[in-house]
């Protein structure tokens, strides 16, 4: 009789369990990929469930992208409180004035990347393209070492010039995120042709910064598909 009431008791207790964990919000950091642009950048929106998010790299570059972009928001209830910039490549940044504008945000970079904001209709008109509006200043500076912080999500910001003298990477450590921009790609790296380039550096900061990092590590790069640390160790022929 002792025995079946301990099992009643046993078999409550885990239902109680089953159902707590069953309705437990999850904590972890969660993202979306968008495609944008003839450029076919990668642009992400991190959230957490806060309903806190950030736009990392605003590659939004026409009405439909931006409503893309708005829809995702509006639909996941999200609150959008800052946009990260990588680097400030006009690919990086064809929808940061619209999301400056559209969710009062006020961006974030490295200071070493502003050169290409200055530049920014200069460098599209290097493509052919006609833009009429500046590409706004970001307001908030990150250096190598910061830690951003939204909703209950931290990234540690992680500076690695040479395809451009203010590159970031964003590390999420909790979930083993890096979000990289254009310094790592599935099997390539960056450029380093373009003004403020240095192909030593971009090497040694990979080496040096991202390779340190464990080999489980998922990497989100500015285009193409994901990667991983390890995978970049073992096989990426820029890096032997």
């Amino acid at each position: 009789m002792q025995f079946k009431t301990q099992n009643k008791v046993l078999i409550i207790a885990l239902i109680i369990i089953s159902n707590i964990n069953c309705n437990r919000k999850t904590e972890s950091m969660q993202f979306k990929t968008f495609v944008f642009s003839p450029f076919q950048e990668n642009t992400f929106v991190l959230y957490d469930e806060t309903k806190e998010c950030i736009i990392v790299d605003a590659g939004n570059f026409n009405e439909s992208e931006n409503e893309q972009l708005d829809a995702f928001i509006k639909e996941n209830e999200l609150k959008v409180v800052e946009l990260v910039n990588t680097h400030n490549h006009l690919d990086h940044v064809f929808g940061a004035r619209y999301v400056v504008d559209t969710y009062g945000v006020k961006g974030a970079c490295h200071p070493d990347d502003l050169y290409w904001i200055d530049n920014f209709t200069t460098a599209a008109e290097g493509y052919g393209l006609q833009i009429e509006k500046e590409a706004p200043k970001p307001e908030v500076m990150l250096n190598h070492g910061d830690v951003f912080k939204f909703g209950n999500a931290e990234l540690e910001i992680i500076h690695v010039p040479g395809h451009s003298p203010g590159g970031i990477a964003l590390y999420n450590k909790k979930e083993g995120l890096l979000f990289c921009g254009d310094i790592l790609f599935h099997g390539s790296i960056g450029r380093t042709d373009l003004p403020g380039g240095n192909h030593d550096d971009l090497i040694n900061g990979i080496k040096e910064k991202l390779f340190v990092l464990p080999i489980e590590t998922r990497v989100f790069c500015g285009h193409g598909p994901e990667t991983t640390i390890g995978y970049e160790k073992a096989s990426n022929p820029f890096l032997r």
